[in-house]
């Protein structure tokens, strides 16, 4: 079984665009995938709702002869305030279209879920008397049939490698992708390979990856592609700039703790200078600088912090 990673820094930004290029493509397809009817138009919508400083991830307008929307939401990492955020876009659609919502969450990988997303939402008054009893779908990607997704429609197709049954037989699961998508235009094909790639990343290496789609010409000659490497390069290089500037600013803080800690506890034993290298938070050791003048010992700074 391929072993688990956590998702790559390449994926942050194209990860979201790429998403929403997928659900443009087939609005139906997405509706198929997370188990709503897909019949009447559709249509992406716009889903900013930015005068309350929010934009929901995808809304489709479903017009039927009684309109609705669905605001799809994407999760690659754990957010306990998932539910929340969910009820307070699904709030702020309807503020603007003023249409029936309904949300639906879907997690892409096992990190995200978490015992909270029960698909309700309800809150109590200090009485108990329930004032919010939101309702919304959870979709787990991993739980989804592999043979389902791969006869499924275009769109989420790329999303066949994420699903059940499909780690144990990833090369078979490519080829079937490949057969489906021959009757597809260079450009589709394309985008969904690239999505492909993106999306495995979530779960798998960056070594077998490239060793599975190795042979797919249309996403090497990609412009999308070649597009997200380098802006994943861009990024990974930033995330490690500043993840040493932050790692520095850390080390001169507890430096300066110490120094000061000497002069009035004398040196610290073995056991709080191991406590004290385990903090790399700014956030925590510059607090700790000011209460050291409240304090009378190592062990009373550490107890309070």
């Amino acid at each position: 079984m391929p072993r688990r990673r956590r998702a790559s820094k390449r994926i942050v930004k194209p990860f979201d665009a790429t998403t929403k290029y997928l659900l443009e493509l087939d609005p139906a397809a997405w509706l198929d995938y997370v188990g709503l009817p897909s019949a009447g138009p559709m249509a992406v919508v716009d889903s900013d709702v930015a005068t309350i400083t929010a934009e929901a991830d995808k809304v489709i307008r479903v017009d039927a002869p009684t309109p609705w929307l669905v605001h799809i939401e994407l999760q690659a990492s754990h957010d306990p305030s998932l539910a929340a955020r969910a009820h307070y876009y699904n709030a702020s659609l309807y503020r603007r279209h003023v249409l029936p919502i309904q949300s639906v969450v879907v997690l892409l990988r096992r990190e995200a879920d978490g015992p909270e997303l029960t698909g309700r939402l309800r809150q109590r008054m200090p009485d108990d008397e329930l004032y919010l009893d939101f309702r919304y779908r959870v979709v787990r990607v991993w739980q989804q049939p592999v043979a389902s997704v791969l006869a499924g429609g275009l769109a989420t197709l790329p999303l066949a490698p994420l699903a059940a049954g499909a780690e144990t037989a990833l090369p078979e699961v490519i080829r079937q992708m490949g057969e489906r998508l021959r009757g597809a235009t260079t450009e589709v094909a394309a985008l969904l390979w690239t999505s492909t790639y993106l999306l495995m990343g979530l779960r798998y290496p960056d070594d077998m990856i490239g060793e599975l789609l190795r042979g797919v010409r249309a996403m090497r000659e990609s412009s999308t592609y070649q597009a997200i490497l380098a802006e994943g390069r861009a990024e990974g290089e930033a995330a490690g700039r500043a993840e040493g500037e932050a790692a520095g600013r850390a080390a001169e803080a507890r430096a300066i703790l110490l120094r000061l800690g000497r002069e009035r506890f004398g040196p610290p034993d073995a056991r709080t200078r191991t406590a004290l290298d385990q903090i790399d938070d700014l956030d925590r050791l510059e607090p700790l600088t000011v209460r050291l003048l409240k304090v009378g010992s190592w062990d009373d700074l550490l107890a309070r912090s």
